[in-house]
């Protein structure tokens, strides 16, 4: 059955917003920031991010430090990808039709109690890798509902005029607690164990709860629709497909999910045998990339306006596994971190455009299901990546692992900016 066309008219397209603030004139880069809805969901963040952080650097190395295998590290990653793959769409569906803030609040309290559950096995002493394989793949579930949920919310906070700023100050927001956090991960690792990593990571998911509670926004009202849940997801699929600068745009963050990012995985085993060093410095490691990528975002969010985005998209995407493979090759461990930096601002300048671009292009109607197609590239896809790369990093090397990866994600970019110029020409 063919796709009803969407209605292009949205209540978040107009100029009055609930809960909005124009009392205080803020700089260029932070104007998203005149929503009081938006100030309250980047507090919440913020805190809430730290404490993701916190987590990912104690189950990184503690799953390493129980293993003391690449491979195990890949597993892990990778067990997020079966509920990703099967549930993400349909995220898109429901998205389009009851409320995203509702959405929010339900996955926030279930990865809440994942993190709980995952403190509560450490600080017991029991932990083993299967624990933490099961628990990955249950926040996979959770991830598939909310990382959709996170995107399509941007535009019903601040509408259409600020959203790419309030993009790039969600990037912000994210890899400024990626400084923080993994500062913070790295001392309580070392001091206290992993397991107070986790812990606070359930407590700071309080803060973000009650932000998206104490939002002022309309009631919500579903949209009629003759189609049924599998009509709707697949308009939706036929309309990003059919649509060349849309499905260029997914495959390239496909790519780049699948084989320009997945090195991060294996940054455990790489602190410690390419550059022989411990807990600390890999949260130092993590804390420079966090300060690379507010940068970045910082960047996008103070000039991505002046209708230049596909050449800057194109200039970063193809230059970040070029600094990839510096990274991989290089023995001194005081420029891996400063090449660290480059690749945080590579990393969000490329993730940050791809956003904006996409959304810049969606009408709202669709704005549920493509954007669970775009949050698939990573949920459901990086994790193949980061086994494949765990695998690999065990048989071969951890260095000709991450170069053969990086080789791949140019290629790949190269191919699909080749086949679409029209990416290079979007404003």
């Amino acid at each position: 059955m063919a796709a009803i066309e969407p209605n292009r008219t949205s209540p978040v397209s107009q100029t009055a917003l609930p809960g909005q603030t124009r009392a205080l004139r803020w700089p260029k880069a932070f104007s998203a920031l005149q929503h009081r809805n938006f100030q309250l969901y980047v507090g919440g963040q913020l805190v809430s991010l730290m404490g993701t952080w916190m987590q990912i650097i104690g189950q990184g190395w503690l799953v390493y430090e129980i293993s003391r295998s690449e491979q195990a590290l890949g597993i892990v990653g990778f067990a997020s990808a079966i509920p990703a793959l099967l549930i993400t769409p349909w995220a898109g569906v429901v998205l389009d039709r009851i409320s995203k803030r509702q959405v929010m609040v339900w996955t926030q309290i279930g990865a809440m109690v994942l993190a709980f559950v995952l403190a509560g096995l450490t600080f017991a002493g029991v932990v083993q890798v299967w624990h933490v394989v099961i628990l990955a793949a249950c926040l996979g579930a959770v991830n598939a509902f909310d990382g959709p949920a996170r995107q399509a919310f941007v535009v019903e906070m601040v509408g259409r005029a600020d959203m790419p700023n309030a993009i790039a100050i969600n990037s912000m927001t994210f890899n400024g607690a990626r400084i923080i956090g993994p500062a913070i991960g790295g001392v309580l690792l070392v001091a206290f164990g992993a397991a107070w990593c986790f812990l606070l990571n359930g407590i700071s998911f309080i803060a973000v709860i009650i932000s998206l509670l104490w939002m002022q926004l309309p009631a919500h009202t579903p949209k009629p629709t003759a189609l049924s849940p599998m009509q709707q997801l697949l308009s939706g699929v036929r309309y990003a497909l059919r649509t060349p600068t849309l499905r260029a745009l997914l495959l390239l963050a496909l790519v780049f999910s699948v084989f320009g990012v997945s090195y991060s995985t294996v940054l455990p085993a790489f602190v410690d045998k390419a550059l022989g060093a411990g807990a600390d410095a890999f949260g130092k490691l993590n804390a420079f990339l966090g300060i690379g990528a507010v940068t970045g975002a910082f960047l996008v969010a103070t000039f991505g306006d002046r209708g230049f985005r596909g050449r800057w998209l194109t200039g970063s995407i193809l230059s970040f596994p070029l600094l990839l493979t510096l990274f991989a090759l290089n023995q001194h461990y005081w420029l891996a971190f400063a090449l660290s930096v480059l690749l945080g601002i590579g990393f969000m300048s490329t993730f940050t455009l791809i956003n904006t671009l996409l959304q810049n292009q969606l009408d709202d109607a669709m704005r549920g299901r493509v954007l669970a197609l775009y949050t698939l590239t990573f949920f459901g896809f990086m994790p193949f990546g980061n086994l494949a790369i765990g695998a690999l990093a065990e048989w071969w090397g951890i260095r000709e692992a991450i170069v053969l990866s990086a080789a791949c994600s140019f290629i790949g970019a190269l191919l699909i900016l080749w086949k679409t110029p029209a990416v290079r020409r979007l404003a």
